[in-house]
C-alpha cells in the first residue's frame, strides 16, 4: 500500500527511478562497463565526450570516464549501504531498549547520543579516519558512527510511543518478556520513520564519502570512487571541464533521487498526508 502511494507521487516516482537505476548500475557494473576501469592509454588522455570508443571522454591517464563512473557508483553504494547498516545495527537496538525500559539506561543512551550529535559530522568522520587509517572499512566507520545516535534517538522516541499502546500492555500482562515484546510488537511499528531516516542518511553517506575522498581521506587507488575522481579532475578543469562536470552531475542526480524518494516515503508514512496527492 505504501509503495502504491509513492508511485502515485511524481517526485516519488522520479526518485525511485533514479535510485533503482543507480543500484542496477552499481550491481551490474562488471557487465555494463565497456572497459577496465584502471586500464590506461596515455595516448588518449583528456579526450572530450563523443570521442569514438569513449562516449564520455577520458581522464588524464586515458581511462574511460563512463567505465569509471559506473564502477564509482558501485564503490559509493557499497560504502553507503555498509555505513547505514552499521548505524542501524548499533543504533536501532540501543534506541528501542532505551525507549522500552527507560530509567538509567535511557538516560545514558540519550546523553551519549547528545554528545555524539554535538560534534560536526565531517569533523567526527575525519577524526575516525585519522585514528583508524585510510581504507574502505575506516570510511564505513567514519560515515556510520555519526548515524548511530540519529537512529538511536529516533528508535527511542518511536519505542516510547509504541510501548504505551494497549497491545503492548496486554503482552506484558500475559507474561511476554521484554525482548519478545520489543522484537514482535515494538520494532515492526517503527518501520516508517526508520525507512525515511535511512533514505536521507543514505544520501548523506554518499555525499560524506565523496567529501572525505575529495579531501584525501577516502579509499586508496586504484579503487574507483566518485569523490577521489573529482579531486583528481579539479586539476584539469580548464583543459577538460567534462571531468568535473560529469562527475558532479552524477553525484547530484543520485543525491537528488534519494532525497526525493525519502521525502515521498515521509509523506507516505505521515498521517497528516493521508488521502492527499503527493
Amino acid at each position: 500500500m505504501r509503495w502504491k502511494v509513492i508511485l502515485r507521487s511524481a517526485s516519488g516516482l522520479v526518485g525511485m527511478s533514479i535510485v533503482v537505476a543507480f543500484v542496477l548500475v552499481a550491481v551490474l557494473a562488471p557487465w555494463l562497463a565497456p572497459r577496465d576501469p584502471i586500464s590506461q592509454d596515455l595516448t588518449a588522455g583528456l579526450r572530450p565526450p563523443g570521442t569514438p570508443g569513449y562516449p564520455l571522454g577520458t581522464d588524464e591517464l586515458g581511462r574511460d570516464l563512463l567505465t569509471r563512473l559506473i564502477f564509482g557508483a558501485r564503490t559509493s553504494l557499497a560504502i553507503a549501504t555498509s555505513a547505514i547498516g552499521f548505524g542501524l545495527l548499533i543504533g536501532l537496538p540501543l534506541g528501542i531498549a532505551a525507549g522500552y525500559y527507560g530509567g538509567l539506561f535511557d538516560n545514558v543512551i540519550t546523553r551519549t547520543s547528545d554528545v555524539l550529535m554535538g560534534f560536526p559530522r565531517m569533523l567526527l568522520a575525519i577524526v575516525i579516519v585519522a585514528a583508524q587509517g585510510i581504507g574502505f572499512w575506516s570510511l564505513v566507520l567514519a560515515i556510520g558512527i555519526p548515524d548511530i545516535p540519529i537512529f538511536a534517538r529516533l528508535a527511542r522516541t518511536s519505542s516510547r510511543m509504541v510501548s504505551q499502546n494497549d497491545y503492548v500492555t496486554a503482552a506484558r500482562a500475559i507474561g511476554s518478556g521484554g525482548i519478545r515484546i520489543m522484537k514482535r510488537y515494538v520494532a515492526p511499528n517503527m518501520i516508517g520513520p526508520i525507512a525515511v531516516q535511512a533514505a536521507f542518511s543514505m544520501a548523506a553517506a554518499i555525499l560524506g564519502a565523496g567529501g572525505l575522498s575529495f579531501l584525501g581521506f577516502g579509499v586508496r587507488s586504484p579503487t574507483t570512487e566518485w569523490g577521489a575522481m573529482l579531486a583528481q579532475a579539479r586539476s584539469y578543469m580548464r583543459d577538460a571541464v567534462h571531468l568535473t562536470l560529469l562527475l558532479g552531475l552524477a553525484i547530484s542526480i543520485v543525491i537528488l533521487g534519494i532525497n526525493l524518494l525519502g521525502d515521498a516515503l515521509r509523506q507516505a508514512y505521515d498521517p497528516r498526508f493521508r488521502g492527499r496527492d503527493i
